[in-house]
């Protein structure tokens, strides 16, 4: 091999590898977004992920990107341009609470909300890009029960949906998988592309729970699957519905684009979710997602942040990357 092939040679293994890489998208003025410190919701969260990931030495095999907050007309394209005035005019008002003393609000909520929503726009630009294969976003506050006009479950901006409208708009790639294994129902995904082709929502939850949607018999135009579990349902249960419903939906689809709304509340040992996935339970999950992506839309997933909140979190976290990783 002459010198200049060798090179070459290289060369493209270090692209190749590059691409092959996982991004972890983060801004600290996440951590803004208060809720108080009995709120299940806290800024504690993101810390104790980061901990875990730089205490497991995870962090320099990582592409990090910053977050920056994402531009209104990508978030309207989600939420009407009344409802982000409400939540810009509510948080530099001083309110405590948005529609529901669930969801707690601060002067630097809605900031955070932004940069949380603008996150995940981060991680598709690197992701389409070709700088990362796929990318965990650590944002908070989470997205998946917001709805176009509604803040609810703690979330404000739906970040997931503005990310599929996103890639659906800006990139004109014609079908977005969101798979979402929160220990609740994304209702405010469900509700915003109930009646769009282009988007196959599935959901895996634990029902009858909180919100009281995500019942089988909720198909939308036929692109939405929701499978609802019963309160202690653990890895077996799980993998399960992934191999056997979740696998032939998916490669049937055949998405150009995979979201996760990636809540781990149904870790055990949650305080909120009375499941009992294990760290290794999400590995799996993670793997045969991965598989799809894989199979299916050259590895392009953006994994987002939604629930978990418990002392297993960071766990479940660090085994979810490590499986994008591969």
């Amino acid at each position: 091999m002459t010198k200049k092939a060798l090179y070459i040679f290289v060369l493209l293994n270090t692209l190749c590898a590059a691409a092959a890489q996982t991004g972890f998208v983060y801004n600290a003025d996440c951590l803004k977004h208060d809720t108080g410190k009995t709120h299940p919701e806290k800024k504690e969260r993101l810390e104790a992920i980061v901990n875990r990931l730089k205490g497991k030495e995870l962090f320099p095999r990582l592409v990090i990107i910053d977050a920056t907050a994402a531009p209104i007309k990508w978030i309207s394209t989600v939420h009407s341009p009344d409802y982000i005035k409400e939540v810009e005019k509510s948080c530099l008002d001083g309110k405590k609470y948005l529609h529901s003393k669930d969801t707690v609000i601060s002067q630097n909520s809605y900031s955070a909300a932004c940069l949380a929503a603008g996150g995940v726009l981060t991680a598709v630009d690197a992701v389409m890009n070709g700088e990362v294969k796929n990318a965990f976003c650590a944002v908070r506050p989470p997205g998946h029960h917001a709805s176009k006009n509604e803040a609810m479950g703690f979330c404000i901006f739906n970040n997931v949906a503005i990310g599929a409208r996103y890639v659906l708009e800006k990139y004109k790639l014609a079908k977005i998988l969101i798979v979402d294994f929160d220990v609740h129902h994304g209702n405010g995904t469900q509700d915003i592309f109930k009646e769009n082709p282009n988007v196959l929502y599935f959901s895996i939850h634990r029902s009858p729970f909180y919100p009281g949607t995500g019942n089988a018999d909720e198909k939308g135009s036929g692109n939405i699957v929701n499978v609802p579990l019963p309160q202690g349902s653990g890895d077996d249960e799980y993998v399960k519905v992934f191999e056997e419903t979740f696998k032939p939906r998916a490669y049937a689809f055949k998405p150009d684009f995979i979201f996760i709304s990636a809540g781990f509340d149904a870790n055990e040992g949650d305080p909120l979710g009375g499941m009992n996935v294990t760290a290794a339970g999400y590995r799996k999950m993670t793997g045969i997602i991965k598989g799809t992506a894989d199979k299916c839309c050259k590895g392009r997933i953006v994994s987002v942040l939604e629930g978990g909140y418990g002392p297993g979190l960071a766990d479940a976290v660090y085994a979810h990357i490590t499986e994008l990783m591969k």
